[in-house]
């Protein structure tokens, strides 16, 4: 049985192309606009803020600009925003997520230059913006985003490396040209060996999700609305440092950790994590970006969401839930 989501999760190859196709010559416009800026500020919600979150941290390893992070309403109700020479990002796949839109307003009314990105062209955010970004993926319907999640997070990365001229961040700018591609290559190799690995783990309940770096966005978008949306399973989300801060006293023999691998420097930790949590017994689930392409490694988030997107379809599946619904929300908050 195939659900909708496994049909926007095949149309993410093209989603991709076409909004390279579409926005890449506009998206560059928008560099050039933002390399002006002191400040950039990321907005988002739920799937969107962890785009943001993997943008973010990816950035900070090849560039020293001043960039920061809010949910839309920390962002609405913060009292000290740097307002001067600002630029903001706004995230949002329906362009109606009120806690954005409100930062959206919040935003403009201070004075900074906003740009939207988001999934709907009639959409509020589309239209009261100073700009926006409209990735072509047509209407997504499954709860926890696939296609729109690519290409947003694509649109973050073309925007934001394409302020820096350094020979690193135009590496991640040229491998990234190879993402759709090597997504439809991923669709087609990891689905059996995660359909198995659902079926194995179908029965737990509670699954703890931590990464590093741009994979800690992941493990956040895994945890909030892949598991918990996607899935109906418990989840957590944890940056890799943060291991023993908490988790080492809750992670017991049998309970299912998902760790995610690129081999950045707080991935260290990821592998001792990894080490303690085997020694104890631990259910370990180890994605490793080096299993799945070659590419720049900050670009890891884009490679493991394709495997970790079959786990979760089969996981609902062998639970007989379709992993595209929803008990309690829709995609249109509020």
């Amino acid at each position: 049985m195939h659900y909708k989501m496994y049909e926007e999760m095949m149309e993410q190859p093209r989603s991709l192309k076409d909004t390279l196709k579409m926005e890449k010559s506009h998206m560059e416009q928008i560099s050039e606009k933002f390399k002006e800026f002191d400040k950039i500020y990321l907005v988002g919600c739920g799937s969107s803020l962890s785009t943001c979150f993997s943008a973010i941290d990816a950035m900070k390893m090849v560039s020293n600009r001043n960039l920061e992070v809010f949910t839309g309403y920390e962002f609405f109700y913060h009292k000290k925003l740097d307002e001067k020479n600002t630029g903001v990002i706004l995230t949002s796949q329906s362009g109606e997520t009120a806690d954005t839109l409100a930062a959206l307003r919040k935003a403009q009314d201070k004075g900074m230059c906003t740009v939207s990105i988001v999934n709907e062209m009639e959409s509020t955010m589309m239209n009261e913006a100073d700009d926006a970004v409209l990735t072509r993926c047509e209407r997504e319907t499954a709860i926890l985003g696939t296609k729109t999640y690519m290409t947003q997070l694509m649109s973050l990365y073309q925007i934001l490396f394409r302020l820096e001229d350094s020979p690193d961040a135009q590496n991640v700018i040229n491998d990234l040209g190879k993402i759709p591609s090597l997504t439809e290559d991923l669709l087609k190799k990891t689905e059996h060996e995660n359909k198995v690995l659902a079926k194995n783990y179908a029965d737990y309940d509670i699954f703890y999700a931590m990464g590093s770096g741009p994979n800690y966005g992941l493990a956040y978008k895994l945890a909030m609305t892949m598991f918990m949306e996607g899935a109906l399973k418990h989840s957590c989300p944890l940056y890799s440092g943060e291991f023993r801060h908490g988790l080492i006293e809750r992670v017991e023999k049998n309970i299912p950790v998902v760790f995610l691998d690129a081999g950045y420097p707080g991935d260290e930790l990821t592998n001792k994590s990894i080490e303690f949590s085997n020694k104890i017994g631990a259910k370990n689930i180890v994605y490793r970006m080096q299993d799945y392409a070659k590419v720049n490694p900050l670009l890891s988030p884009f490679i493991l969401v394709v495997p970790l997107e079959w786990l979760i379809y089969y996981l609902a599946h062998y639970n007989g839930e379709d992993p595209g619904s929803t008990r309690h929300i829709g995609k249109v908050r509020y």
